[in-house]
């Protein structure tokens, strides 16, 4: 059997779904070729499944701390099995509606492994058994034995086959015990004692989470702060947190080794620390590894349709999503450019678009981060640091939430938003969010940034009172001098 299409997309992640629907709605015959649900690692195995438990671990510290707001509640405990059951209900809503939703703009889904054939043509294989079992993903498992089921040929192809989460060359890392962010999802109870290795978003955010839901947790990160790739203050406010709230944190150390435990811990990590000196070796239960992903080009055989990779497997693009194969776009993870879900969606709609004789493109350097850690914290633009190395003459200012009205109302009073921006004219550069709110908060940051605003612009900006959103306004007027509900500073940065 032999289909023929407009545009055939592989991968059914945020970035291939909205690369599908966007090309159909512009008028192609679309398929799309996944090996799961649609929806992706994110919907699937990441940002969906991750920020649907760490709801229940903000609700669980919420009640245990309700007596605060007046509210008397007995006997709180933790349901881990309700929380994986509501978890699994969230995915399966949101699954089917992205499947809805292809249905009616009339892409056509294909369930399969899809290997190139020719730079036109894929081979879709019935998909082999996943990885960590049945129960466990399906993106990243290879095609079955055997022949092809079908083929399909397009005109334009798009690769979206995404990441997955790497696990380095550590001794004893084969262990039972020891998992990636997928086995994470599989573990039936909430381990005793785990160790976290790498503070980044991935790893600090299942640290937050098992915190929560009441394990003994430790995280080991290299760098000297929790979230390296943030504005050295959010990071160092988010590890201050992390240590007053009871999660010890161990930066500028490595794991080393990990063998058999003892006195009933199963697993024991040896350490090192970054210059490398031997550390103390530390019991667990589970250690989890969140410390980057590689992509998922494997099996595809894009040297069959002359796709090059880099020397890590990634698929270089221009800035209209094209490989070096001007008809075949890759979007998502597997570029290598930044991995956040709503990058992967903005490229397929750039992709979709450029398919279609449109010129569109996206613009790097004004894109949102999030990390869902308690307390939240996000960032766009420029770190304090990087602006400075790039040249540029910096004034920053920082507004405390323990100084907002609606902070101190909501409960939530620790963090602060830091606003980075040039001295001569204002021109804003990069705004970083560590509390509450900071993923939502973070939009007006983007829009400010996108937009070149400056200072006076957001300073300008009439704020609802009282809102968490008051702190970017008063972040920019602290910065302008002028500050209203801190008290002015002695010496301008």
């Amino acid at each position: 059997m032999n289909q023929q299409f407009d545009v055939l997309v592989i991968g059914g992640g945020p970035g291939g779904y909205v690369a599908a629907i966007r090309a159909a709605q512009l008028g192609k015959k679309v398929a799309l070729v996944d090996k799961e649900r649609p929806g992706g690692v994110c919907l699937n195995w990441g940002c969906i499944p991750t920020k649907a438990m760490l709801r229940s671990a903000e609700v669980l510290e919420t009640v245990r701390g309700a007596d605060e707001f007046g509210v008397l509640a007995d006997d709180v405990r933790l349901d881990y099995a309700t929380v994986l059951r509501r978890k699994d209900r969230i995915v399966r809503t949101l699954t089917d509606g992205i499947a809805h939703l292809l249905k009616a703009n009339g892409v056509t889904v294909v369930t399969g492994h899809a290997r190139f054939v020719d730079d036109h043509t894929v081979a879709v294989h019935e998909a082999g058994p996943a990885p960590l079992g049945d129960d466990g993903p399906r993106y990243a498992a290879p095609p079955a034995e055997g022949p092809a089921r079908e083929h399909l040929t397009a005109h334009h192809l798009v690769v979206a086959t995404g990441s997955r989460p790497a696990l380095p060359a550590v001794p004893g890392a084969d262990l039972p015990g020891v998992v990636t962010s997928d086995g994470a999802f599989l573990l039936p109870r909430v381990p005793s004692r785990v160790l976290v290795v790498g503070g980044s978003a991935v790893g600090a955010e299942w640290a937050s989470m098992f915190h929560a839901f009441g394990a003994e947790v430790t995280v080991v990160e290299m760098m000297p702060t929790l979230l390296p790739g943030e504005d050295q203050d959010i990071g160092r406010a988010l590890t201050r947190s992390f240590t007053k709230r009871g999660i010890r944190v161990l930066t500028r150390h490595t794991v080393a080794a990990i063998d058999e435990g003892s006195d009933g811990a199963p697993l024991r990590a040896h350490l090192t620390t970054t210059d490398g000196r031997p550390a103390e070796a530390v019991p667990a239960d589970t250690v989890l590894f969140g410390v980057g992903r590689r992509p998922n080009t494997a099996a595809l055989d894009l040297d069959t349709a002359g796709v090059r990779t880099d020397e890590r497997g990634y698929l270089p693009v221009d800035d209209q999503l094209r490989t070096n194969v001007p008809h075949i776009h890759a979007i998502g993870d597997v570029t290598g450019r930044l991995q956040l879900a709503h990058v992967a969606s903005h490229q397929g709609l750039v992709a979709a678009a450029a398919i279609c004789g449109h010129d569109e493109r996206i613009a790097y350097d004004a894109v949102p981060a999030a990390t869902f850690t308690h307390p939240e914290v996000a960032s766009v633009g420029l770190t304090e640091a990087a602006a400075v190395a790039a040249g540029h003459d910096v004034i920053s200012s920082r507004f405390p939430f323990a100084a907002l009205g609606r902070a101190h109302a909501y409960g939530a009073t620790e963090g602060m938003v830091k606003i980075v921006a040039e001295r001569d004219g204002g021109r804003v550069l990069g705004t970083h969010i560590i509390g509450p709110g900071a993923s939502d908060l973070i939009a007006e940051a983007a829009l400010a940034l996108t937009h070149g605003a400056t200072l006076t612009t957001l300073a300008d900006t009439v704020h609802a009172h009282p809102t968490l959103g008051e702190a970017t306004m008063e972040a920019a007027m602290s910065a302008l001098g002028l500050p209203l509900h801190t008290a002015p500073s002695p010496r301008r940065r």
